[in-house]
């Protein structure tokens, strides 16, 4: 989606930021006389004219975005020099709908800025542009062909992802000069706003809700079974993945609706753009035909009688004030999907009057209204139990005060009920008759600890099937929100979020260790939204020591995940357990996250085990 900042807002922090940084880097002595756009372009990230007045910048314009907050037009010189680390491309940002028309032969007269989607808090890549409130454009002629678009194919872009940033430069890549025949970035950044096109290509980002997809012109690139781009560890970008937009207004031109495996058929064609949410982008002004490849909703198999089936499923800010139509989908789901599980954990679980902010925290409307549904879909009548949490204390939609849930099937599982839990008391571990016992169950884990400030408390019960005792830890660990991008200018991108998870990963490892030191062989399940990866480091401190087996990784490689962000298919939702559990099935169940109509971005998993 097209960034809302103001362009004029971001030049003056930005010239100074590189000029302080040393990443303006010129061959000579910038001139604006006589400057074409390769000129104004220059080999880095940034121009080497920024903060110049430029006049007479000849080009045909290519494409014009005459709505949203980015209105403006795109133009290409079509006499290219010989440098293939100079874009031929340029934005000229209008601010208002653009008279010119695609075709038209331009002279174009503003300044040249470097704008960050974002805002430069966000350390993301900047955007070559032309810019003033006093910008004149004089068209010189008009119905000219278009410059032939660069096709992005994949034997012309790098297998390497991008260059690593310098001590000098703060690990910036702004000022290292493009090298487009070596890296991905390099490659994308070099035809920044010029005339593109794309072919027959996959979908592996499904339409969303900005009317956005992503394709990748890589088709063998870490495949999934299913038509998605395995994102399977940080040095494995995949760097064949492009957004596609379109240049027309969707009240003029309905965008396309397609999931992931789809084929984007024919020549998808535009200036390559650059934005805060997708990175490169397409903005068609020819696009391709969505060809339906008929993915299909993926169903569990039946737990067996002794075997115990728990889930986990984000069921995204679930309230009451959402229609009852998302209520019933999910239950569908639940029921058919699913497979009625015996044991299902749930996030995003919001108050009774959802993001209403007035001190509301008690959830049983909402989940009394998904337990209904689930029943009316056929499924069991589930019981129910949770800890409400302290108002505006555990991050999410202001007001919404999401919680995690355990709904359990009371004719196949029972739960043991120990104490009066609240929000800030924490449950601890001590040694009863038959082994472990929580002091509080259902209860929070070490709620007052500063790795849950602002986030969901875990929330661990004690439930019993066919006699045996199984502990579950139902987790959702905060989000990925303020991590810089795979396109961010600092390679690789700061993950400022990480450290917060890997305090909240120790803390659920020392409480899973804490039930072992009573009984080494006790079985405990982990399970919920982690936000992040299983070759993380916080995935790593949860099952430090052995403690305990990220079960995704019994899947084969190319089916673990169950997640899809900006065209990388990943893992953000886990179920582990501890050694003692060995038989057992996991099933990530692919029905939303490759969907363009989804109940949750998340797909949920399910184990069934035998205890």
């Amino acid at each position: 989606m097209p960034s809302s900042l103001p362009r004029t807002a971001a030049v003056p922090a930005l010239v100074a930021l590189a000029l302080a940084g040393g990443l303006i880097v010129t061959a000579g002595p910038a001139s604006a006389a006589d400057v074409r756009i390769h000129g104004i372009q220059g080999t880095t990230r940034i121009s080497p004219l920024v903060g110049s007045p430029v006049a007479d910048v000849p080009g045909i314009v290519t494409g014009v975005r005459a709505y949203g907050s980015s209105k403006g037009f795109w133009y290409q010189d079509p006499q290219p020099d010989n440098d293939p680390a100079t874009s031929e491309g340029l934005f000229v940002y209008t601010g208002s709908a653009p008279t010119v028309k695609t075709g038209d032969s331009v002279k174009v007269a503003g300044t040249v800025s470097e704008f960050v989607p974002g805002g430069a808090a966000t350390g993301e890549q900047s955007e070559t542009e032309l810019t003033s409130s006093n910008a004149k454009v004089t068209v010189v002629s008009s119905g000219n062909p278009l410059p032939a678009a660069v096709k992005i194919t994949a034997k012309s872009v790098p297998a390497a992802y991008a260059p690593a940033g310098t001590a000098a430069t703060g690990d910036s890549i702004n000022g290292l000069k493009l090298k487009p025949k070596a890296y991905a970035l390099d490659y994308y950044e070099s035809l920044e706003g010029m005339n593109v096109s794309v072919a027959n290509t996959r979908v592996v980002g499904a339409t969303d809700a900005f009317d956005e997809l992503w394709v990748t012109v890589k088709p063998s690139e870490n495949a999934d079974r299913r038509g998605g781009t395995v994102y399977g560890s940080y040095d494995e970008q995949n760097t064949g993945r492009v957004q596609i937009q379109q240049q027309a207004s969707t009240t003029d031109q309905a965008f396309p609706t397609a999931n992931v495996g789809d084929q984007l058929k024919g020549t998808t064609e535009g200036p390559l753009d650059f934005n805060q949410f997708g990175g490169y982008t397409i903005v068609a002004g020819r696009l391709g035909t969505v060809v339906d490849k008929g993915l299909a909703r993926e169903v569990t198999a039946k737990q067996k009688k002794d075997q115990l089936a728990v889930a986990t499923y984000n069921v995204e800010n679930l309230a009451p004030t959402d229609p009852q139509s998302k209520f019933d989908s999910l239950a569908s789901a639940v029921v058919t999907n699913l497979s009625s599980p015996d044991i299902l954990s749930l996030e995003e679980i919001q108050d009774n009057n959802g993001a209403k902010d007035d001190g509301t925290v008690s959830a049983t409307e909402t989940v009394q209204k998904f337990i209904d549904a689930i029943a009316a879909a056929g499924g069991p009548t589930y019981a129910w139990r949770s800890v409400d949490p302290s108002n505006d204390e555990d991050g999410g939609e202001p007001g919404g005060n999401i919680r995690n849930v355990f709904l359990y099937n009371p004719d196949r599982v029972s739960f043991v009920d120990r104490g009066t839990a609240d929000a800030t008391t924490g449950t601890q571990v001590v040694s009863g008759k038959n082994g472990p016992d929580l002091t509080l169950s259902p209860g929070r884990i070490d709620p007052a600890n500063p790795a849950w400030q602002d986030s969901r408390k875990p929330l661990a019960g004690e439930f019993t099937f066919q006699g045996k005792t199984v502990f579950l830890v139902s987790n959702h660990f905060i989000s990925k929100g303020g991590d810089e991008s795979l396109t961010s200018q600092h390679q690789p991108g700061t993950r400022s979020s990480e450290p917060q998870r890997l305090e909240q990963a120790q803390a659920v490892n020392s409480f899973v260790k804490d039930i072992r030191k009573v009984k080494k062989n006790a079985e405990v399940v982990v399970l919920g939204d982690l936000n992040d990866f299983q070759f993380s480091g916080a995935l790593a401190a949860l099952t430090q020591g052995g403690v305990l087996n990220d079960d995704i990784d019994s899947l084969p490689v190319p089916e673990r995940y169950t997640y899809v962000y900006n065209g990388n298919t990943q893992t953000l939702d886990h179920i582990l357990t501890t050694p003692s559990i060995t038989d057992f099935q996991y099933d990530s169940v692919h029905i939303n996250a490759e969907f363009a109509q989804q109940d949750s971005d998340h797909d949920p998993q399910v184990l069934r085990l035998r205890p």
